[in-house]
């Protein structure tokens, strides 16, 4: 078995102290390390935790996530449409529940079976974890050497790999919202275009504007092409736990979520973590125009939905229900001034700019070129 605080401490070594995931006995050692020793955010779901740690990449960090391999299948669309075309490097743990031969529960029996198949299909480069302390260490050698090339790289982790280390008292915060504003007046319903014209027009020189997949994206390319833009291009719903790694890490920077409705709603247990981690200096803006506009425009579940209190129950400190673009800009400044995790809510039309056209940059190069402007 591993010793579990010196195969940490290599990690460290290697630069690697920012790990996300969501628990599993196989890697609870492994956990309990990285929350006593480094930065550790518990995500709400494992792709999430993927999201977050690429965030944190964004910002200049080496990302670990630890996952259990149910949870694998719940990273394919950040892994496959958010680390590939980005070419964004995370490296990854995953246990090996239900691996063949062993008694395990039944829920874990496919997986099991299926678990590096899974890595193989998504071109991840992978090993199963030496239990030997100094096989292991050279196999985080190699691994990083992956990482460097922008390559991300997953360890399988057998049962009994790591050696006991005890969890430290850990901290339990209570975050609460301190403002909120419901509905009170006619909704506006101004374009998506103008709103993202008004939203690019405040941004500053540290300023970092991340738009959710789709339209969204694309629209914002058209308004300003920028070296601090980043157009979300896949992993829908990712991009507010995108936006929590990054902005968690870098709290030099100002970093302005744009999200939609469809995608929220995708992966809503985002807000719990974003309420609780709690970045100061994260804007998330909510456009909701109550369908899946870009792809046909079919209805959303949101007219249903009240997020602006669900956003201020999650804990972020302000919660704003606006109706104009005049009441947008006057939120934007004031957070600028003030800070806190604030969250706004804004409904728009439906529909798109006419013969919106497609980003001219490849994803990868809108990485790099946000990661020299970050630095």
């Amino acid at each position: 078995m591993l010793n579990t605080n010196e195969f940490g401490n290599e990690l460290k070594r290697l630069g690697f102290d920012f790990y996300s995931g969501v628990p599993c006995s196989f890697l609870k050692n492994l956990i309990n390390y990285s929350i006593n020793e480094c930065e550790y955010i518990a995500a709400a779901n494992e792709g999430d935790a993927v999201a977050i740690a690429s965030g944190a990449h964004l910002g200049g960090r080496k990302s670990v996530v630890l996952m259990q391999n149910s949870g694998l299948t719940n990273c394919i669309s950040p892994l496959t449409s958010l680390n590939y075309p980005f070419q964004i490097p995370i490296l990854g743990f995953v246990s090996l529940r239900g691996e063949p031969g062993l008694n395990d529960e039944p829920q874990h029996e496919l997986m099991g079976q299926i678990t590096t198949q899974i890595l193989d299909l998504m071109q991840i480069k992978w090993q199963f974890l030496s239990p030997d302390d100094i096989e292991a260490k050279r196999q985080l050698e190699e691994a990083n050497k992956w990482i460097e090339v922008n390559q991300p790289f997953f360890f399988v982790v057998r049962k009994d790999t790591f050696k006991s280390e005890k969890l430290k008292i850990e901290q339990r915060l209570n975050h609460k919202n301190k403002k909120k504003s419901e509905k009170t007046d006619f909704d506006e319903l101004p374009s998506r275009f103008d709103t993202l014209k008004v939203i690019n027009g405040l941004k500053n020189m540290k300023t970092v504007l991340m738009a959710t997949t789709g339209k969204t994206g694309r629209e914002l390319y058209e308004v300003e092409d920028s070296d601090n833009n980043l157009y979300m291009v896949g992993s829908m719903g990712c991009v507010g736990s995108l936006g929590l790694g990054l902005a968690y890490t870098r709290k030099d920077l100002d970093v302005v979520v744009i999200d939609g409705d469809g995608s929220l709603l995708m992966r809503m247990g985002s807000l719990s973590t974003n309420g609780y981690y709690q970045p100061e200096n994260m804007l998330h803006i909510l456009l909701d125009n109550q369908v899946h506009d870009s792809t046909g425009g079919q209805n959303t579940v949101s007219h249903n939905v009240n997020i602006v209190n669900i956003a201020a129950a999650c804990g972020y400190e302000k919660s704003y229900y606006i109706h104009n673009l005049h009441e947008l800009e006057m939120c934007i400044q004031e957070w600028k001034m003030t800070k806190g995790l604030t969250f706004i809510y804004l409904k728009i039309s439906k529909g798109s700019k006419e013969n919106l056209g497609r980003p001219k940059v490849t994803p990868s190069e809108v990485k790099t070129r946000l990661q020299r402007f970050i630095k």
